[in-house]
């Protein structure tokens, strides 16, 4: 499949041209007690208050990230595509769970979901060439930062067995 650059610039970041804040979501009960509360997340700045409540409360992974992470190289698989997973053993085992943290920006979101799609249809033969991968790759991270185009909400969820990207 041959894919064409409409919204990004090769070489250059999909969010290049995206302002993004920083936010805070938060759910409270009727009687005012707080339910939810997730504060210093970005979002991009054109986001609503219910989009980026929606992010924070529902599509962001709450834990499982380590700050450690190596690559796992794929024979097939160009380098900037390969997963990642966690790197743990230089810890003691009292630092490992300090050290596990969440996503914060929804920068983090878009690129997992758009990276693990690229990965599926990497290794699903789906591109003609490494390059029209990285365009469908920074095109979907674009559109879902501008909210052009977004999944059904279980890949929203997806914790992503293949790897974490970022």
């Amino acid at each position: 499949m041959r894919i064409s650059r409409y919204f990004t610039e090769k070489g250059k970041s999909p969010y290049a041209d995206i302002d993004f804040r920083i936010a805070s979501s938060e759910i409270r009960n009727p009687d005012g007690s707080v339910v939810f509360k997730l504060e210093d997340i970005e979002v991009p700045s054109e986001w609503s208050q219910v989009a980026c409540d929606i992010l924070a409360q529902k599509y962001f992974r709450k834990a499982g990230i380590s700050p450690n992470r190596k690559q796992v190289a794929e024979e097939d698989v160009p380098p900037w595509l390969w997963r990642e997973i966690p790197d743990n053993e230089p810890l003691s085992n009292s630092t490992k769970n300090l050290l596990d943290t969440h996503e914060t920006s929804a920068r983090q979101v878009f690129d997992r979901l758009a990276r693990t799609w690229t990965y599926w249809g990497w290794k699903g033969g789906y591109f003609d060439t490494e390059e029209d991968a990285a365009a469908f790759c920074d095109e979907l991270s674009y559109m879902l930062a501008r909210q052009m185009a977004a999944p059904n909400s279980p890949q929203w969820f997806n914790r992503n067995a293949l790897g974490v990207w970022h």
